[in-house]
C-alpha cells in the first residue's frame, strides 16, 4: 500500500477529483458559451442570408428599372425623331406654299405691270396719234372745210350716243 503514502498519488487524485468536480460546471459554461456563440453565428448567418436576399431583390429591381429607363429613353428618342421628321415635313410644305404664294404674287405683279405698260403705251400712242392727226388736219383743212366737218360731227353726235 505504499501508493497511499506517495504524495504524487494524492496530488493526482486531487487533480482528478478537481477535474471531475469542475468538469460539469465548466463544461456547462464552456458549452453554454459555445452554444451562445453558435446561436450568435447562426443568427449572423441568417441575417447575412436575409440581407443577401434583400440585396438580390434590390439588384433585380434596379436592373428592371434600368431596363425600363432604357426602354423609355429609346421611346423618347424614337418619338423625338418622328417629331423632327414631322416638323421637317411640315416646314417643307410651308416653304412650298410660301414659294407658291410668292410666285403667284410675282406673276400678279408682272401681269399688273404688263397692263400698266400696255396702258401707258396706248396713252402715248393716242397722244402721238392725236398730235399727228392734228398736224394732218391743220395742214389739209382750211376754215371752211373744218367748219363743215365740225357741223357734220355735231349732227351725228345724237346717233352715236344712242
Amino acid at each position: 500500500m505504499h501508493l497511499f503514502a506517495d504524495p504524487e498519488f494524492w496530488v493526482l487524485l486531487s487533480v482528478v477529483v478537481f477535474v471531475v468536480a469542475v468538469y460539469k460546471p465548466a463544461s456547462r459554461a464552456v458549452l453554454g458559451g459555445l452554444d451562445s456563440r453558435a446561436a450568435r453565428i447562426r443568427s449572423d448567418l441568417d441575417e447575412a442570408r436575409r440581407l443577401r436576399v434583400e440585396a438580390e431583390e434590390l439588384l433585380a429591381d434596379y436592373q428592371r428599372q434600368e431596363r425600363e429607363a432604357a426602354a423609355q429613353a429609346q421611346a423618347i428618342v424614337a418619338h423625338a425623331r418622328e417629331e423632327a421628321e414631322r416638323v421637317a415635313a411640315q416646314a417643307a410644305r410651308d416653304l412650298e406654299q410660301s414659294l407658291a404664294r410668292r410666285q403667284h404674287l410675282a406673276e400678279e405683279r408682272i401681269a399688273q405691270a404688263e397692263v400698266k405698260a400696255v396702258a401707258e403705251i396706248r396713252a402715248v400712242a393716242v397722244d402721238v396719234a392725236i398730235g399727228a392727226a392734228r398736224q394732218v388736219i391743220v395742214a389739209e383743212l382750211d376754215e371752211r372745210r373744218g367748219a363743215a366737218l365740225l357741223d357734220h360731227a355735231i349732227a351725228a353726235l345724237p346717233q352715236q350716243l344712242r
